[in-house]
């Protein structure tokens, strides 16, 4: 069938409420065993920038003002930040990561604490629990909605949980409510990590700001960026000025706290502060942060309608109360059952192959080396008891985020930025290699 043919067919399905057939598959012998790929133009360019960035980073350079401080270039993205989320506070800092790290500080998360993660996020998530010297907790994940599952919270508390740290992944939000009711009747705090989530929402409110605090990134790669970045949003005074101290080096926000001559430093702290180009740079980018993220959602729903139709893609179900995704990401199952027992790997050369770029998305993060070995350290064995921490593998098994390891798939946020003819051809590829997964398995 034609891709004409099939486009229009696809977007019958979409409008329709009514039973929908499958997409057609294109006939022809698969792109990776030699055939015509289905997609032959490149992808939508990541970062997108004009004149708007160019005049803004001109600014910043002959102004002479480049660091904090002395500019007001990151102090300007911070109100409009802080306006953009709903929050009182926001804090402009190096990175995501430095971000998370900041926060944690601020809100005293200490040496022999736990602190209760995802085991279905980037590796920061956990590298900022370790470099406090506290234990990290993995919660399994949701394989539907590919989030922290809030039924495995309120079992992984202890006397020793200081912090839960919910991952809004791909952009999507993870179930607040839930997570929520889990730490109160502990008092437990929750700090949101939604590097991944700008413009994300749970119940028409933003993400970042349910919790005790939120963290964002800017990195390269993200849909609001400056190549590198991040971000706090808070609306609690006090945390806010032990962050904006701990992120200058222990230097208070009031500067009548630090005393007549400026040298008293009330806290430690840390340099991680954001330089006035990537505060300009990020303004910039804010001008178009809204349209883009409309586009997105647009395509994302499209897609989903379409890849429903698929035998074999299950494509990650938003929360009940997630009523806005950032889509980050596009996150779906691969069943190699109903594709010949093609495996992943297969399948992700056969799309690529066809115009198709997609990733198998993270490993699992409670079985990375780095974090055994961290434990055998000696500050770890001195910090908590023996059996804890010969305990720990198992008390951390995730097996449904074991299974969906071996079935996730990813496109980046870059693809869902282009028509809706693309989408179309996502979902043609897809039914092509289906019809010929025999083919390509054996070759």
């Amino acid at each position: 069938m034609k891709r004409r043919t099939f486009a229009a067919a696809a977007s019958l399905a979409a409008a329709s409420s009514a039973t929908v057939t499958p997409p057609p598959a294109t006939g022809g012998r698969p792109a990776l065993l030699g055939g015509d790929p289905v997609r032959k133009t490149k992808w939508s360019a990541w970062p997108q920038w004009e004149s708007t960035e160019e005049q803004a980073l001109l600014g910043v350079l002959r102004s002479g003002h480049w660091g904090r401080g002395s500019g007001h270039a990151v102090e300007s993205f911070e109100k409009s930040y802080a306006a953009l989320t709903g929050a009182r506070h926001a804090l402009a800092t190096a990175n995501g990561t430095s971000a998370l790290f900041t926060t944690i500080n601020a809100m005293g998360v200490a040496p022999g604490d736990e602190v209760i993660v995802p085991p279905y996020t980037f590796v920061a998530t956990v590298n900022i629990v370790l470099l406090n010297y506290a234990l990290p907790v993995f919660a399994d994940s949701d394989i539907e909605t590919f989030m922290m599952d809030p039924k495995q919270v309120g079992a992984k508390i202890t006397d020793r949980t200081s912090l839960i740290i919910p991952v809004h992944m791909a952009g999507s939000a993870a179930d607040l409510d839930g997570i929520l009711a889990a730490a109160k009747p502990r008092h437990v705090p929750v700090l949101e990590d939604a590097c991944q989530a700008h413009l994300g929402e749970w119940r028409r409110r933003k993400v970042g700001t349910w919790g005790k605090a939120g963290c964002f990134s800017f990195q390269a790669s993200k849909n609001l960026n400056s190549g590198e970045g991040g971000a706090i949003i808070t609306n609690d005074e006090g945390l806010f000025e032990r962050a904006f101290a701990f992120h200058g080096n222990g230097r208070p926000f009031k500067p009548a706290a630090a005393g007549p001559t400026g040298d008293v430093f009330p806290f430690g702290g840390a340099n991680l502060r954001l330089t006035e180009f990537q505060g300009a740079l990020l303004s910039a980018q804010m001008t178009r942060l809204e349209a883009q993220a409309r586009t997105r959602d647009e395509n994302a729903k499209y897609l989903t309608s379409v890849l429903s139709q698929i035998p074999g893609i299950r494509s990650a179900k938003l929360t009940a109360g997630c009523t806005r995704s950032a889509w980050h990401l596009y996150m779906f199952r691969y069943d190699a059952a109903a594709f010949a027992g093609l495996p992943r790997a297969r399948f992700l050369k056969a799309l690529a192959a066809e115009g198709i770029p997609a990733s198998s998305g993270y490993t699992p993060l409670n079985k990375q080396p780095f974090i055994a070995a961290t434990l055998a350290s000696k500050g770890y064995q001195r910090l908590f008891p023996a059996q804890t921490l010969k305990e720990w593998a198992e008390r951390n098994a995730c097996p449904a985020n074991d299974r969906l390891c071996s079935e996730a798939v990813w496109f980046t946020q870059n693809i869902m930025l282009g028509s809706r003819s693309d989408m179309d051809q996502i979902a043609e590829a897809i039914a092509k290699i289906q019809k010929q997964a025999g083919a390509l398995k054996q070759g």
